[in-house]
């Protein structure tokens, strides 16, 4: 059934004239079903599936009518149906942007290999950028099926991890290159990534902030003092460390982000009472500092749980040098959700599939 208010003309001026072909009453119907399937996308997956089956059955030679179908049993999680309705849009159409979908399909069947085989067909060169990197995280997610966790970081050390993007990729890269590390039990890494995947992930649709509080949770209890969280050196891949910095705007952390503060000397455990010594200085919340006139009093805002590192600033010692270098502050936002587009201009197929 139509939802109402549904009229056919919502569909996009290359989808309306691959209908031209069907008589009227026929494209309108078509039309429809098409249009309820794309704003059910993201809604109801398994309903926009019955949508676009219905299309299909009505026009089953229209390419864009095969994709709506492919796409809509793949967020469905029909697999099987997905992989051959993608199959019928390559031949249909010639789109080769699908290959990304059909490789995660191939992996979601069981068959790594499969998906690693579509990984390195010829035309994944000359995708969109975007279905490029896609189709690296599903290569690396096919690599971890196989055991090959070594492989899949590699896979994912690619110069586009700290690139400056609005693309909805980004935090899926970055995301899936810390859950990797993780794996790997390079948790030091991989928290620091979980932090640059959520510090670009507008609506949180990683996950990358969570995990990175599950790691720090585990830090927390079980972090001996000769492990505290480095910073620096862990914020590239190994292939990147020799840059002493990375030039990426959007790979600082966001403002939840939470960063430890390593710091030389003692400092009582109880320091309430303490003053800053220092005309210039507020007084510092997340800890009470004692420093001497050459001190800058950066202000530590890290919510969370940020633990203020003891700092005792005798003599000439000038604590300013301390600084929260974070790299990961202000990120892009994510990019507007391109799906729910089911338009492809197609070859008409001979036979007709039901």
């Amino acid at each position: 059934m139509i939802p109402a208010g549904i009229t056919g003309a919502e569909l996009d001026k290359g989808a309306k004239a691959e209908l031209r072909s069907l008589p009227r009453s026929l494209a309108d119907l078509v039309a429809q079903h098409l249009v309820a399937s794309g704003q059910l996308l993201d809604v109801d997956p398994e309903l926009a599936y019955q949508h676009a089956k219905t299309a299909r059955r009505l026009a089953a030679r229209l390419g864009g009518v095969r994709e709506a179908v492919a796409i809509t049993a793949y967020l469905a999680e029909h697999y099987d149906e997905a992989l051959t309705e993608f199959r019928a849009v390559r031949r249909m159409t010639g789109n080769h942007e699908v290959l990304p979908m059909m490789a995660d399909c191939e992996r979601a069947l069981g068959r790594p290999e499969k998906a690693l085989a579509l990984s390195r067909e010829k035309q994944v060169v000359l995708l969109e950028e975007g279905s490029q990197m896609e189709m690296l995280i599903v290569a690396a997610g096919a690599r971890r099926d196989m055991g090959q966790t070594a492989a899949a970081i590699q896979t994912l050390e690619v110069p586009e991890l700290t690139k400056r993007t609005r693309a909805e990729w980004l935090p899926r890269l970055r995301y899936a290159y810390a859950d990797a590390l993780a794996e790997a039990g390079r948790t030091e890494e991989a928290l620091v990534w979980f932090h640059r995947a959520a510090g670009v992930d507008q609506d949180g649709s990683t996950g990358a902030a969570e995990r990175a509080a599950e790691l720090e949770g585990l830090q927390f209890t079980d972090l001996d003092d000769e492990d505290e969280f480095d910073g620096e050196d862990d914020l590239k891949p190994d292939e990147m460390v020799e840059n002493d910095h990375v030039e990426d705007e959007d790979d600082e952390f966001a403002d939840n982000d939470e960063v430890e503060v390593e710091v030389d000397d003692d400092v009582e455990d109880n320091a309430e009472g303490d003053e800053v010594e220092d005309d210039d200085v507020e007084d510092v919340e997340a800890a009470d500092v004692d420093a001497e006139d050459d001190v800058e009093a950066a202000d530590v805002d890290a919510e969370g749980d940020v633990e203020a590192a003891d700092v005792d600033a005798e003599g000439d010692a000038d604590a300013a040098d301390v600084e929260a270098d974070v790299d990961d502050a202000e990120g892009d936002e994510a990019a507007d959700d391109d799906q729910g587009e089911d338009v492809v201009e197609g070859v008409v197929k001979d036979d007709e599939k039901d």
